[in-house]
């Protein structure tokens, strides 16, 4: 299999290829796409044209998150939480639908390239970068669940100008058709009311509960993405399990 990263670097550097496989598998893991169960160690290293070795640290770092949980004899599997999301870098919020048995849609409101010195400054950019700006209403079981803004390099991911985002995850798209996958980042998440605007897009009264959740996404070490979402708080539930004794709220499927 061709990693995204498998093409020239700058300063011809390049992250192991066990890293690179890690971030692969975590970047599908959160797009759902393993939601009907995980590859084994032998199925993986055939697909990938690695050793064990290699696939065993590659999926050390999702063990240890709690992404995937293997036992003795048995394939690794995908850990879900119950109707809660993912909190963190990679997490999407198209699998986080699927994943809860609902159907997920996206309308987008507004998708241009612009200049915005405040959000390039955040993006660690020069004021007049061209940016990406890509804003979509996302659906679940088509009612609303959440007004999800993004911003990102325009010069980085030019293909996403002609995506077709009702039914694909950003993250997937990135990954497959820009070669960038997400690794890092950092989240703020504030309870917060909706506004006259939020109530209009969302469907929702004036003053009712969201979540709001600013992302800084990054690749490499360089931010790529600027996300603020505005999430129906009676429709979302953010979820974190810590330890090794305690059971996946909803066991994901076993092959």
């Amino acid at each position: 299999m061709l990693l995204p990263e498998d093409g020239p670097r700058d300063g011809g550097r390049r992250r192991p290829l066990w890293q690179r496989i890690s971030a692969d598998l975590a970047a599908r893991v959160a797009e759902g796409e393993y939601g009907d169960g995980f590859p084994g160690e032998y199925e993986l290293a055939e697909t990938y044209g690695v050793s064990r070795g290699t696939i065993r640290n590659a999926l050390r770092p999702l063990r240890e998150t709690g992404s995937v949980t293997a036992q003795r004899g048995r394939k690794p599997r995908v850990v879900m939480g119950g109707h809660g999301s993912a909190f963190g870098p990679v997490s999407s919020l198209f699998a986080s639908v699927q994943a809860s048995g609902m159907t997920q849609r996206s309308i987008v409101l507004a998708r241009r390239v612009v200049t915005d010195p405040a959000t390039a400054t955040l993006l660690s950019l020069p004021p007049t970068e061209k940016l990406l700006f890509l804003s979509r209403l996302r659906l679940a079981d088509e009612e609303p669940l959440a007004v999800d803004n993004v911003w990102l390099p325009a010069r980085r991911v030019a293909p996403l100008l002609e995506v077709d985002f009702a039914d694909t995850a950003l993250y997937k798209e990135l990954r497959e058709r820009c070669g960038i996958t997400l690794d890092g980042g950092q989240e703020e998440l504030r309870a917060d009311t909706a506004t006259a605007a939020d109530a209009e897009r969302l469907g929702c009264a004036v003053g009712a509960p969201l979540f709001r959740i600013q992302r800084i996404g990054y690749h490499q070490g360089t931010a790529i993405e600027l996300r603020c979402s505005h999430i129906l708080g009676d429709r979302y539930a953010v979820t974190a399990t810590f330890g090794d004794g305690v059971p996946a709220a909803r066991p994901a499927a076993e092959t």
